[in-house]
């Protein structure tokens, strides 16, 4: 069996789609993970010995957080406004965030289900700095798909 080919692999290059659009222009993801419930089954074995096995639970929640550069893109911001003034049905998406080869061919999806902004995060205004002003969108999500 041949070895996998790392240079595809590179985490340079990410994106994140939302309703059939892809946004590019993301910096850097955060807390992308599928996590699930442990449970502890406690027992005595056949011989009387005692043993603890662990069985999978109830798959948990997610986060993630995703930071850009700050522009005239308010598409952020209106996301954000629809689930703070409870519009739910419309703040509710199910999404992507996707890695690219150094190509740009897509190799990687995570699928985000049921996923809705949180928090919206400006970063800090400074006099006389002139590092690039970002906003980071904290996303939680009902369950994670990979493809």
């Amino acid at each position: 069996m041949p070895l996998p080919d790392l240079d595809s692999s590179v985490g340079h290059s990410f994106g994140l789609e939302f309703d059939s659009v892809i946004i590019k222009q993301i910096t850097e993801v955060s807390g992308l993970k599928m996590e699930q419930d442990v449970i502890e089954l406690k027992q005595n074995t056949a011989d009387g010995k005692y043993a603890i096995k662990k069985l999978p639970g109830r798959p948990k929640a997610g986060e993630v957080t995703v930071t850009r550069g700050l522009t005239e893109d308010n598409s952020f911001e209106r996301w954000i406004r629809d689930s703070r003034f409870g519009r739910m049905t419309d703040a509710r998406r199910n999404g992507a965030v996707i890695v690219y080869d150094y190509e740009g061919i897509p190799i990687k999806r995570y699928t985000l289900i049921n996923a809705w902004p949180k928090s919206l995060e400006i970063g800090t205004l400074k006099a006389g700095d002139t590092s690039v002003l970002t906003e980071k969108l904290a996303i939680t999500y009902e369950s994670m798909e990979l493809g």
